[in-house]
């Protein structure tokens, strides 16, 4: 079975069960850490969030978001997730967007056809390069979008776990 077909599944049963629509709201409060499982930071609810220390220093999964969106999606989504004129802010959307919504949209895009103003968020499912990292893309856009984390680069950042790796290889088939 393709990974694709395999990937949108688990997805749509993820967002009946977390029963999370598009209308909560995110904000700091919700981001909050709750736990933490080697380094993999995770709000009340068990959604992925992120992690900044006082000095700045931002936790490895959402530095690595961060280096996922701006390899595979700021072409269209604009810097630090700013938007463009064909693809919206998602610093924005992932204020209303639950974390099931974001999985769903991702692996299997998006399709907004309407008063001339068409705009298509292509399937990213088969691309290891986002799926593989879809929570650390998570975690660094709602870093953003709660205002938590700047634009740019972030300075400092956590050293990735021995239980990242061992997820990136697994994932990647390495």
């Amino acid at each position: 079975m393709p990974i694709r077909t395999i990937l949108l599944a688990v997805t749509a049963t993820l967002a009946l069960l977390i029963g999370q629509g598009s209308s909560r709201a995110d904000d700091k409060a919700a981001a909050a850490v709750a736990s933490d499982d080697n380094g993999k930071y995770a709000d009340k609810d068990g959604n992925p969030t992120f992690k900044i220390q006082p000095d700045g220093t931002v936790d490895w999964h959402t530095y690595s978001g961060y280096r996922r969106f701006n390899s595979e999606c700021n072409v269209c989504h604009g810097a630090d997730g700013a938007g463009s004129s064909f693809a919206p802010v998602l610093a924005e959307s992932l204020k209303t967007m639950s974390y099931a919504d974001f999985l769903s949209t991702v692996a299997g895009g998006r399709k907004n056809l309407s008063n001339g103003n068409d705009k298509v968020m292509p399937a990213f499912g088969d691309n290891k390069n986002v799926y593989c990292y879809m929570d650390d893309l998570y975690v660094y856009l709602r870093a953003r979008a709660v205002g938590d984390l700047p634009r740019g680069r972030p300075a400092k950042h956590e050293d990735k776990s021995a239980a990242a790796k061992q997820a990136e290889d697994s994932c990647m088939g390495g």
